[in-house]
Order: C-alpha cells, then sequence, then structure tokens
C-alpha cells in the first residue's frame, strides 16, 4: 500500500508527535508499505532523502524552532504542503494519507482529498482538539472551529492518542466514533542501566511551558528543602526564564538544573542517570516522554490528567496526583525522596507495564489496518 503521512514536525524536529510519525513511518515500511512523508524544512536538513526505505520530502517554509511552531509557521506549512501536493501527488499517487494534527496538516489531507480522491485518517494530538490547554489555544480554537469540523467530517476515520483525548474531541463534536491508538515506545533504544537509587535524582523532559506544570512541582520541591534531593529539567521553552527567578525565589536555585534542549541521545542518558521521573502536567495527549521514562525504569510521579492517567499505575509504577494539587504532589514526592527500595520496586515496575502494553510494532499495525479499509 501507498500511505503519504503529512506532519509539519516529523523528527528531530518537535515534540512527540513528530517523534511519533517517524517511528509509525518506519514501523509501515517494515511491514512492507511505501511510504512518503512531507514535512517542514529546518535547519540544513535534507530537502529530500531516504531513512530506511521512507521518502521524505521537506518542503520551504519559515520554521525557526526545533522544538516548537507558531500559528503563521503553521499557516506557510499548509501552503508550501497545498503547492506540493498540486505538483507531486500525481506522481506519489498515494492510496490513503495519514494526516497528524487535524492542522495544520488535516487542511492538506482534506485538499488532496478534494483533487485527487485519496481517503485521509486525522491522528488527532491534543493541541489540535478544542478544549486542550485552553490557556493557550482558546483563541486558536475559535478560529480553527468551522474548518475542523468541515475537516473532521470529510476524514475517512479520526484516531485519538489516549481515552482522555477521546473524550475531549467527542465533547467538541460528537458525530464521530474515535478509536484511542496509543504511543508506542522503542523498548531496544531505552533499557535499564545499573543505577544507584540512594541520592534521588529527578528528571523532567519536554517543552517549557505552563502546560507541563513545572512552576507547581518547583513550589512542591521547595517545601522539600530539607530532603536530598537534584533536579534535572531538559528541555526549552519560554517558562524558563520564570522557573529560574522561582527556584531562585524558593532557594533552590543550586539544587535545579536546566539542561536546555537535549538531543535524542542525550536525552537517553537523563534518562539512564535520573531515578524519579517528576511529570506534573495541566494537560497532555499521550507523552511520550513519560513512556521513554517508564521504558528506561523510573518511577514516575505525574498529574492524573488524560495520558497521564492510563500509562501510570498509581501505587504500583508511581503516584497519580490531582492536577494543580501542590501539597499532593508534595506528599506523593516526599515518600519517594525518602524511600530508595519503593523507587527501584516502582521503577522494576514501569518497565514490566511498558513491555506489556505499549510499542511502535503494535501503534503502526493498529494504523495500516485502518489505513487498509480506507484506501
Amino acid at each position: 500500500m501507498r500511505i503519504l503521512i503529512l506532519n509539519s514536525e516529523y523528527s528531530p524536529i518537535g515534540g512527540g508527535a513528530g517523534h511519533a510519525s517517524a517511528h509509525i513511518a518506519a514501523q509501515l515500511e517494515r511491514m512492507g508499505h511505501i511510504v512518503t512523508v512531507v514535512t517542514s524544512r529546518f535547519g540544513s536538513l535534507p530537502h529530500r532523502e531516504e531513512q530506511g526505505g521512507v521518502t521524505i520530502y521537506r518542503i520551504p517554509g519559515i520554521r525557526r524552532r526545533q522544538d516548537r511552531s507558531t500559528p503563521l509557521e503553521q499557516v506557510v506549512f499548509i501552503v508550501s504542503a497545498s503547492l506540493w501536493a498540486v505538483s507531486r501527488i500525481p506522481h506519489v499517487q498515494p492510496q490513503a494519507t495519514l494526516a497528524f494534527f487535524g492542522v495544520p496538516s488535516g487542511a492538506v489531507a482534506w485538499l488532496i482529498q478534494k483533487l485527487y480522491h485519496v481517503p485521509y485518517i486525522i491522528s488527532l494530538r491534543g493541541g489540535d482538539v478544542p478544549g486542550f490547554r485552553p490557556y493557550d489555544f482558546r483563541i486558536y480554537h475559535k478560529l480553527v472551529s468551522p474548518f475542523l469540523r468541515l475537516i473532521w467530517k470529510n476524514a475517512a476515520a479520526l484516531v485519538a492518542n489516549s481515552e482522555g483525548l477521546r473524550r475531549l474531541a467527542n465533547a467538541f463534536d460528537s458525530r464521530f466514533d474515535i478509536p484511542v491508538i496509543p504511543n508506542g515506545v522503542d523498548l531496544k533504544s531505552y533499557k535499564i542501566p545499573d543505577r544507584d537509587w540512594s541520592h534521588p535524582r529527578l528528571l523532567s523532559a519536554g517543552r517549557i511551558v505552563h502546560q507541563k506544570g513545572l512552576d507547581l512541582a518547583m513550589r512542591a520541591l521547595g517545601d522539600l528543602k530539607d530532603l536530598d534531593w537534584e533536579w534535572k529539567i531538559a528541555g526549552d521553552g519560554p517558562q524558563m526564564p520564570v522557573l529560574q527567578s522561582l527556584a531562585k525565589e524558593l532557594g533552590v536555585g543550586d539544587r535545579v538544573f536546566f539542561l536546555g534542549w537535549q538531543s535524542r541521545s542525550q536525552l537517553m542518558k537523563c534518562y539512564q542517570q535520573a531515578n524519579l521521573f517528576l511529570f506534573p502536567s495541566r494537560h497532555e495527549g499521550m507523552p511520550n516522554a513519560l513512556l521513554e521514562a517508564m521504558a528506561s525504569g523510573l518511577p514516575v510521579v505525574a498529574s492524573c490528567v488524560a495520558g497521564n492517567e492510563e500509562l501510570v499505575m498509581d501505587g504500583e509504577t508511581g503516584y497519580l496526583v490531582p492536577s494543580e494539587d501542590v501539597e499532593a504532589l508534595q506528599i506523593a514526592l516526599k515518600k519517594l525522596l525518602l524511600d530508595p527500595a519503593l523507587r527501584e520496586q516502582m521503577g522494576m515496575a514501569s518497565r514490566e507495564r511498558v513491555e506489556a502494553n505499549y510499542n511502535w510494532e503494535s501503534t503502526a499495525q493498529q494504523y495500516a489496518l485502518l489505513l487498509e479499509k480506507v484506501k
């Protein structure tokens, strides 16, 4: 089957969706499908290349940051990808399109369907679903909602990556039966090292934005100064100066380390060096960072929000706490900071849970079945 994948971010560009689309593309190719990817051009990355049999086109754009894009950059992707489609679809001849995000990729998939009758599936990722991160996206969602309804209506299928995101999507538009296909993790790359559990070494990873709730974790740890711990934060984003100031204000500036944007190999080392993963997000879809941490054998303290609540088994692989509840976060952290044996036990349970339930091969197989049905 000839499959076209559309995503304005594709590893090594972007966050979880870029990472997921790259793994799914690779698995689909291994299954014997012919996969073409259209994504944004960035830096010195080649404009066209073959990666393990997957053909990648990086089309002209104005993307300035590796980790995130602006609404204007997404509009440019729609225009650029549409122009690419008009000239290249007759040559590529896809039988189905898999679009990551209803906007911007879904808009391009809709155009391809109208011009060339190629059916498409929308993989909902979070930010493209109205109601997700209203503190960031409320105005954006109001503007794009009419277009989303049209794009969703014409899609052959919609897919959510978590049960919580499916509920949010149906709250926006209840006309659709939306299956859940979770993210996976590369179990061969993320292994359990022979780690020292005695000195608590916390890690958080992801974009440093309000959504990730790192300010809540900072306040919780600020009240645990009497305990032995250090906290490394891997990622970049606009909230970093705010968090750095808060760390100094709370008197923990010498124990919190901002690592900045990390490459995939660097991030793997961060997981191996840590012995507790801290993930207090306000909203999530299906977080790759959490899956990677669990695959690396880390116990987790996370907020009880969509995605997190499906991955973390409270009391077994870590602790889930109510979102925005600093006191509950502090109590959960204290339990694990004081008990190395419990951290080790929960870390082993994390790895076992991921091994049993989450891998990219299974994720790609579920997408392949859907694509075969709609082609």
